[in-house]
């Protein structure tokens, strides 16, 4: 049996291999649902909006490539138009042209859909919800991991991120230390991102041809994208929010928003029908202390997260951890896929109990 620790998409992809291999595992989540920052929210009209993971590009081969082989189709991110760009907050948003760039895609129906078909295919009754790994003890000849029960594994892969497993799970024996600094030091996706939504009847912005892109230096929001979907019937402005907004109640943040986009957009952009937001670092499944100040991507991709541990019983996998685009949608796959490899080189794994 392996046990998988976290239901995102490199668990999910991890446990959806397995199974094709006819290989026991268990999936253990700590959340309540499944995705991780894969984190698709529905308006109360139907509109998907992305509060975690959104874009992709043809350089993420692997992500491609799986989302063709679930049936799941992608569309290119809206950008026809102008932009809002606001240098300083002493001065109004100036309008510019977007160069000439490769396109970025987003998932038809919302990201969340790559993460549905994948727990469809990985089965409910592999999958434990509402589970919070607390302790790994590794034994002579098998592994027991402590959660709202004890499960015995012969393997163990730790899907999630390396910051949050080095401070959340007690691990016996200890890992090397030259492990654990550098988890500890590996900057984890999204934990101090904010991102916010407001969802409206129509598309004001093209409709003034604009592309619904705004870039600002002053704040509180940083960057904001059409987030229309696929077909035109639903229609929403989205992206994220200075991390130093955090500390503000919800009603005084969206205040600010809402006020600084009305004056980049005008008087139209107040009537949006709903306000959705996401702050991250709230999150404490994916949020985690920080022993010093960590930039974007610090250490992730860092070789020694693709080694085997306890004679090859612990496997890390997580975007993080992977050998190309780590932090990404596509990281997680190819560290799900370097998972599964590893795995199937184990001698006598397919027949373990």
């Amino acid at each position: 049996m392996v046990i998988i620790v976290g239901a995102g998409l490199s668990g999910l992809l991890t446990g959806y291999r397995l199974k094709a291999l006819s290989i026991p595992f268990k999936i253990i989540e700590a959340r309540k649902r499944v995705g991780g920052r894969i984190h698709t929210v529905l308006s109360d009209n139907g509109t998907s909006v992305e509060m975690g993971a959104t874009w992709f590009g043809d350089q993420h081969v692997h992500l491609k490539k799986l989302l063709k082989e679930l049936g799941i189709g992608h569309f290119e991110q809206f950008m026809k138009g102008a932009a809002f760009y606001q240098p300083v907050s002493t001065s109004p948003a100036q309008t510019i042209s977007i160069p000439a760039q490769q396109p970025s895609y987003r998932i038809e129906g919302g990201t969340f859909q790559l993460i549905k078909k994948l727990a469809e295919r990985v089965g409910a009754d592999n999958i434990v919800l509402n589970a919070p790994v607390e302790q790994i003890e590794f034994l002579d000849g098998h592994v027991l991991v402590h959660a709202k029960s004890v499960y015995k594994a012969s393997r163990v892969v730790l899907a999630v991120p390396p910051k949050l497993w080095a401070n959340r799970i007690k691990i016996t024996p200890s890992l090397p230390n030259d492990l654990i600094r550098t988890a500890l030091t590996t900057q984890t996706w999204m934990e101090e991102s904010i991102k916010v939504a407001l969802v409206y009847e129509s598309p004001f912005w093209r409709l003034n041809r604009h592309s619904g892109a705004f870039f600002s230096n002053a704040g509180p929001v940083t960057e904001f994208y059409d987030h229309s979907n696929s077909d035109g019937s639903r229609f929403a402005l989205c992206g994220f929010v200075n991390p130093d907004f955090a500390e503000l109640a919800v009603a005084e943040r969206k205040r600010q928003v809402v006020d600084q986009i009305t004056k980049v957009f005008g008087s139209e952009a107040r009537g949006f029908q709903e306000y959705l937001e996401v702050v991250w670092r709230d999150e404490e499944r994916t949020h985690s202390r920080n022993i010093v100040q960590l930039i974007p991507h610090q250490n992730n991709g860092d070789p020694i997260f693709r080694k085997a541990y306890y004679d090859g019983k612990l496997i890390l996998s997580s975007s993080e951890t992977a050998a190309s685009y780590p932090g990404y949608m596509e990281g997680a796959v190819v560290s799900a896929g370097f998972s599964v490899e590893t795995l199937k080189l184990k001698e006598g794994l397919k027949y373990a109990p």
